[in-house]
């Protein structure tokens, strides 16, 4: 058992010490791509994407200083979040459907993937019979992709006016996933479209200082291109197979 014992604390180290030193690349990746757009490192939050890895994993990136983790479906969350508790944050960066908005309001610090009116209902009820307030960003369909969720950017102003009679909601951006192009650099307009957006919105009045965009293909495009939250998952946690 001794052995053992040992055996099981070493292959322990060797991973949490893998994800420690992904985790320390992708910083640097971040302060060099923070430095480029003139920006501070801290500009940037960085969300670790947990989807499909074990509670063990999630384990092994707090312990490497990960502070914010991103999942993609509520009911996949749910165990991490209960063997996690307390210790991070929890964003949920997939599309959620309005029967998941009670479910995902006790489990979420916030949602990146806030797409439509309803949905903004649901989940201000549900945060208002928990007694909370939840915060959230308005995903937006920026390459108008018909299988990808996010509302239309016409439709982004009209939600955002739905959100003013919804006190239990605080948006405080917006969310894009662009479509997966090889060249990292083709996202690029897909991410300015969106900064555009803001930037617009902002200059009516809104207050929306968060840009969730870019993952491990494409952050540091984003970042160059004003993302305030980055998604990274296999940078992180290695390939998922």
């Amino acid at each position: 058992m001794a052995r053992w014992g040992v055996w099981a604390r070493t292959t322990g180290d060797r991973m949490v010490e893998g994800i420690r030193e992904r985790l320390a690349a992708v910083s640097r990746r971040i302060e060099a791509a923070a430095a480029r757009s003139g920006r501070p490192s801290s500009a940037v939050t960085l969300v670790a994407v947990s989807k499909t890895m074990p509670v063990a994993a999630v384990h092994e990136a707090v312990a490497a200083g990960v502070k914010i983790l991103g999942e993609n479906r509520v009911q996949e969350a749910r165990e991490k979040v209960e063997a996690v508790c307390g210790v991070a944050e929890w964003h949920l960066i997939g599309h959620l459907q309005t029967n998941k908005a009670k479910l995902a309001v006790a489990l979420f610090d916030c949602i990146h993937s806030l797409d439509s009116v309803r949905l903004a209902e649901e989940l201000g009820r549900h945060a208002e019979e928990a007694g909370r307030r939840l915060r959230c960003l308005v995903q937006v369909n920026v390459g108008a992709e018909a299988q990808k969720s996010g509302a239309a950017a016409a439709d982004v102003r009209p939600l955002l006016e739905a959100t003013r009679g919804l006190p239990q909601l605080s948006v405080q951006g917006l969310m894009t996933i662009p479509p997966f192009l090889p060249d990292p650099e083709s996202a690029r307009p897909f991410f300015r479209r969106l900064r555009d957006l803001r930037d617009r919105l902002e200059s009516e009045g809104w207050a929306l200082p968060d840009l969730s965009m870019g993952m491990t293909h494409d952050f540091e495009v984003a970042i160059e291109e004003g993302a305030t939250l980055v998604r990274i998952g296999t940078a992180i946690f290695g390939s998922r197979g």
